[in-house]
């Protein structure tokens, strides 16, 4: 209903998304999908051509179709063996299926875990400070995160480098025994397009970066790190304050002693009077007369 949208708009602090911490959540989640989206979607494929000395057995146009999870070696194709009318069934080499799954399930978790935890910073952000537990929460799923991001994107771009080598058509030409004979042309007709594994990649390290770098955004959100710079300043006003209830600073010498008060050793015995002497002789010599 139209009444809820102001509802929701008033009861989310959406000046959050302004702050790094947020801001960091949204372009994780972005980048998720772009990661999962180009390495998840791919389909692709190669063309090869053999011209066989017998024209009649050439096959010019050799279509290999592949797509993720990788799995190669289930993908057959037919080549002629420019031996009669024989074809022989062939497939690809390699399983790189593990690396591209373990790359897109890690962006997958981490496009749900953005999303959420966005929803959480933007609508939910008492019961996200309350006891501290939701940012100590976060920040251990971010150092997660950060790490499995590192692991998935080395592990895919070495699977993308061996994806590459077994989808070569130069290498797939190799496993055709009519390209084995001096007699038979093999051509590669069309390479696999690869830009979007590519980018899927270059996205993989992105994700790292961007959850490496937002792990001190949660980290200043928990309580180790206000804890952290309570504690010295506490410490100097305990120091201070006990300098101050000492006898440091309570002049205790002022009233006490007589060390801040010279003048009673003017005031006091002959000493401080010289000129008693003077006057005391002659008076009483006058008395006597």
């Amino acid at each position: 209903p139209p009444s809820l949208c102001p509802q929701l708009a008033s009861a989310g602090t959406f000046r959050v998304v302004k702050e790094p911490l947020a801001f960091l959540r949204v372009l994780e989640w972005l980048f998720a999908i772009f990661a999962f989206a180009t390495c998840g979607g791919y389909s692709g494929g190669l063309r090869l051509s053999v011209d066989c000395a017998n024209k009649s057995e050439s096959d010019l146009n050799i279509d290999i179709a592949f797509a993720y999870p990788f799995r190669l070696h289930q993908v057959n194709f037919d080549a002629p063996t420019c031996e009669g009318k024989r074809r022989e069934k062939l497939s690809l080499i390699g399983d790189f299926s593990s690396s591209a799954e373990f790359f897109v399930t890690i962006a997958v978790f981490a496009f749900l875990y953005s999303l959420a935890a966005t929803v959480v910073y933007i609508f939910f952000q008492n019961k996200y400070r309350e006891n501290n537990r939701g940012p100590l929460i976060d920040f251990i799923v971010t150092v997660v995160f950060s790490f499995l991001w590192l692991v998935g994107s080395s592990a895919w771009a070495k699977g993308l480098s061996d994806v590459k080598i077994a989808t070569d058509p130069d290498e797939v030409l190799l496993l055709m025994s009519a390209c084995k004979q001096q007699s038979n042309k093999c051509l590669p007709v069309r390479s696999p397009v690869m830009s979007s594994l590519n980018t899927s990649v270059v996205f993989g390290f992105l994700n790292f970066i961007l959850w490496a770098g937002n792990i001190w955004f949660v980290f200043k959100e928990t309580g180790w790190h206000s804890s952290g710079q309570r504690h010295p300043p506490d410490t100097m006003e305990k120091q201070s304050s006990s300098y101050n209830q000492g006898g440091y600073n309570q002049d205790s010498y002022g009233p006490a002693g007589g060390y801040n008060q010279p003048g009673s050793y003017g005031q006091v015995g002959d000493y401080g009077q010289p000129q008693s002497y003077g006057q005391s002789g002659p008076t009483s010599f006058a008395n006597q007369i």
